[in-house]
């Protein structure tokens, strides 16, 4: 991939510019621009974790797969975290998988030199703790939603995430693909998926979904979308969101 330097000058990934320029300047030379394609598997359960990425408008699913090969998403990372976690948490190796969802760039960088980089302490290490917090929060806050709310209300809230972190309303996603991250049955995912659709939130034809009304997507979603952003918004300095309900 050609380098483009105004990525390194003005990076896309919000958690790398959310640091103070010192900082970041000190990370420019350890940085690398890499394409992401779909379906790159960047670590593995189980395997050492030997480079990060920050992604830019790739989206990158960590999942838990079970014996029996059934796999369930419990995140996804875009352009708002950072892919590999466990190396600044005192280990390298996890339970999850981490591969890519939808294609894009992002900046990879040598596991070894952001874990020295965190021990030095400073506005580095706050910022990463803060986004860990956040993502364990989304994390709770997941387990939650999976046992309480209906699948309408989880694939409206799955869709907004996707297309808030992508920054777009129109993106490659198959019915399989979100039956597999939501860990539910295909057919499920097509009921749903038309009643978000013939109430006008969505369109999906052929692999792709776009959304045409974002505000009553986000009303229809379960709350769990607004306390998940919320608490991003609280940690990392998003704008929080704040909508009525609407429901079925």
């Amino acid at each position: 991939m050609s380098l483009d330097k105004n990525l390194f000058q003005q990076p896309p990934n919000k958690l790398l510019a959310a640091l103070p320029a010192s900082d970041y300047q000190r990370l420019i030379p350890h940085l690398k621009l890499v394409s992401l394609p779909v379906q790159q598997i960047l670590y593995e359960a189980g395997e050492p974790i030997t480079q990060v990425y920050f992604p830019d408008k790739a989206m990158v699913s960590i999942v838990t797969t079970m014996e029996d090969g059934s796999t369930a998403e419990v995140g996804i990372v875009s352009n708002e975290g950072m892919v590999g976690i466990p190396v600044i948490l005192g280990d390298n190796i996890t339970t999850t998988t981490a591969f890519v969802q939808i294609s894009g760039a992002a900046m990879q960088m040598d596991a070894d030199v952001l874990r020295a980089e965190f021990n030095r302490g400073g506005a580095i290490q706050t910022l990463l703790l803060c986004y860990v917090q956040a993502v364990y929060s989304e994390l709770a806050q997941g387990v939650a939603c999976n046992r309480l709310h209906i699948l309408e209300e989880r694939l409206a809230r799955w869709l907004m995430t996707v297309s808030e972190r992508l920054e777009l309303e129109d993106f490659p996603l198959t019915q399989e693909f979100i039956a597999q991250m939501l860990g539910v049955r295909r057919s499920g995912v097509t009921v749903a998926a038309s009643t978000l659709s013939r109430a006008g939130m969505i369109t999906y034809q052929r692999g792709h979904i776009s959304i045409l009304n974002r505000e009553d997507l986000s009303a229809t979603s379960c709350e769990c979308y607004r306390v998940i952003q919320n608490e991003f918004a609280r940690l990392l300095g998003k704008k929080p969101i704040n909508r009525a309900r609407k429901f079925f």
